[in-house]
Parts: structure tokens; C-alpha cells; sequence
């Protein structure tokens, strides 16, 4: 049953002068907007109390002291991956004895839950300087800068995968019906690797790279996607193409490549997926995709080309005017992995 919200003060103060006037509780009740039943119980106890205050409530006390949740939030802060029962030990070589139970509702009246820990790109210190020393020199940059420019990336897309999630209404202990479940095979069933880019503006080509791909493919790539998709999204003179630093981008022979077709390239920092609004657009696009649920990889190609088309352009324009944020998170954490 759901919790009623508490009378303030004055209304039981004023059902106590309506009581001492003469009037009756239910003449009270429908005066001040309250149960009959509820006026009786305030008015009882002004007679037993003469108060109408809260009363000290009745229950067990606190099995952790307040010094004891003051260590094991600082146990928990310093090191999060503490688990309970490593918090249960340090409460009993103090001199208490409580359960896991006990630990988790002390934690989370402190705020803290436990989650699953999020899967990140590992950050060396030369990757967290990169990182920062990148957001703090383009923080500044206008918008229409980064609207000039070309983001590009690579991503494997699974026929039944990871990449088909959905949710359903369902009832209790019906998890395993098959309306309810996504039905996956090992390794993925298959899958195809894309290549794309898109702007401000809208999506560019996207790619379907049949092969493994090495530089001399990536530069064939280049060479017969990258000034099309410029030209179709009309972009201004002196556009800028991003790309991250996988070997292939980073050969000597694709850098002359790139130099000799006079392309600006950003300069961009290692292991920072969270600064290419592509990744972003990567998810809107798979979600698209599963929803259609291809059955087999040839259908996977072609409903992947149609769901990259219709990609809005509101949505490409959205994620690069938002860019400024990105670069203010990875300050604000330091050059850590952002939320982005």
C-alpha cells in the first residue's frame, strides 16, 4: 500500500482549535479537506499528549553506527569494486555483525548502488593527455568549423548479434517465451563490415568492405568514396576529414596519399571513440537495422544501405552541434572516457 502524505503542522493544529470550538470531526473533515478518521486520530492524541508533534517512532535500531557507514562509504569510494562481503568482513573485525542485506540498504541510503561496470577503451596516461590537450585546444572552435567536417569510421554489424536489442512487456516468468527472447547463433550467424562517413549535413557513402581490409584497400576506399560523398553533401571549401588512428589510416603511404590529394585531416587523439559523433551515429543506425530483422546476410547488406539513406539529417546535425559538450565532458573528467 502506498505511502499517505504527512499532515503538516498547522493543519493539525488548526483541527484541534475546530475541536476545542465545538465542532464535530467530521464537520472538521470537510472543513480542512481530510478523512474523518484521520481528524480523530490527531484529535486522541492531543488528548493523550497534548501535542500535536511527530512522536518518536517506534523500531529496531540501527544494526551500523554512524561511524561505521562513514567507513565503509569511504571503503567503497576509494576502492568501488569492494564487494559486500569484503564490507560484511571489515564490519565484523570492527566489532559488528551484520548481513550483506544490511550493507546494501547502508549504501544505497548513502547514494551508492551497484551497477555493472561499463566497458571502456583502455586509457594509458599519454592516451588521457592526448585526450584532454585535444578538448582543451578545440573548446573554442565556432560550430560552423565543425560542421566543415567529414567524420568517418569502420563497424562490423551482426546478422543475430548484440546488435538486435530490443524490449517487451512481459509477466513475470515469462522471460523464455518465444515472443519475449531474440533469437541469436554462435559467432553471430555473420556478419559484414561497413565503412562510412557523414556530416553536419547529412550521411555520406557507406561501404560494404567484402574483404579484410589493409591500407591499400582503405586508400581504394578513399580514393572512390571520400570527394563523392564531399560533393554530394556539398561541402565548403577547405573541408576537413576525420579519421581515427587504426594502422591503416596512420600509413606512411596512406598520409602521402591523403597529402598528395591535398585533404586537411584533423589531427586526432588515440583510443577516443567518445570524440567521433560517428559512434554515435553507429548506434542509431544498428537499432534501424534490427529493427527490420534480416534473416540472412545478403538481406543484412541490403537493409543496411536503406537504413543508412534514410538516416535523418536533423539527427547528423544534432550530434555535430552538441560537439562543444563532448569536449567540455572530457574536461570536466579529466580526459577520461565520457559519457559520449
Amino acid at each position: 500500500m502506498a505511502k499517505t502524505k504527512e499532515l503538516s503542522k498547522d493543519t493539525r493544529n488548526k483541527s484541534v482549535d475546530l475541536h476545542q470550538a465545538g465542532k464535530t470531526e467530521s464537520a472538521i473533515g470537510k472543513q480542512l479537506g481530510v478523512k474523518k478518521s484521520t481528524v480523530g486520530a490527531i484529535i486522541r492524541k492531543w488528548k493523550t499528549y497534548k501535542t500535536t508533534d511527530n512522536l518518536p517512532r517506534s523500531g529496531a535500531p540501527r544494526k551500523i553506527s554512524p561511524r561505521g557507514v562513514k567507513m565503509i562509504t569511504r571503503t567503497v569510494s576509494k576502492n568501488p569494486r569492494t564487494t559486500r562481503g569484503d564490507l560484511v568482513d571489515d564490519m565484523q573485525r570492527a566489532g559488528t555483525k551484520v548481513t550483506k542485506a544490511t550493507i546494501n540498504n547502508t549504501l544505497r541510503h548513502q547514494g551508492l548502488k551497484s551497477c555493472s561496470a561499463r566497458r571502456v577503451p583502455l586509457l594509458k596516461p599519454v592516451h588521457v593527455r592526448a585526450h584532454l590537450k585535444f578538448a582543451r585546444e578545440h573548446l573554442d572552435d565556432p560550430e560552423e568549423d565543425w560542421e566543415n567536417v567529414i567524420w568517418s569510421d569502420e563497424t562490423k554489424i551482426e546478422l543475430f548479434g548484440k546488435n538486435s536489442t530490443c524490449r517487451v512487456w512481459r509477466r513475470k516468468n515469462a522471460e523464455l517465451h518465444p515472443k519475449n527472447t531474440i533469437p541469436t547463433v554462435k559467432h553471430g550467424g555473420g556478419n559484414i563490415m561497413l565503412w562510412g562517413c557523414f556530416s553536419a549535413k547529412g550521411p555520406g557513402r557507406l561501404i560494404h568492405v567484402k574483404e579484410r581490409m589493409n591500407g591499400a584497400m582503405y586508400r581504394e576506399i578513399l580514393s572512390k568514396n571520400l570527394l563523392p560523398s564531399a560533393r554530394a553533401l556539398k561541402m565548403k571549401r577547405g573541408w576537413v576529414f576525420q579519421h581515427d588512428n587504426d594502422p591503416k589510416h596512420t600509413a606512411q603511404a596512406t598520409k602521402e596519399w591523403l597529402c598528395k590529394k591535398h585533404f586537411k585531416v584533423l589531427e586526432w587523439p588515440s583510443q577516443s571513440p567518445d570524440l567521433n559523433p560517428i559512434e554515435n551515429l553507429w548506434r542509431e543506425f544498428k537499432i534501424r537495422v534490427a529493427q527490420r530483422q534480416p534473416q540472412n546476410i545478403t538481406a543484412l547488406e541490403e537493409i543496411c544501405m536503406e537504413e543508412w539513406a534514410k538516416l535523418p539529417a536533423t539527427v547528423c546535425k544534432n550530434l555535430v552541434a552538441t560537439y562543444r559538450k563532448r569536449l567540455t565532458s572530457v574536461i570536466a573528467n579529466k580526459g577520461y572516457i565520457t559519457k559520449y
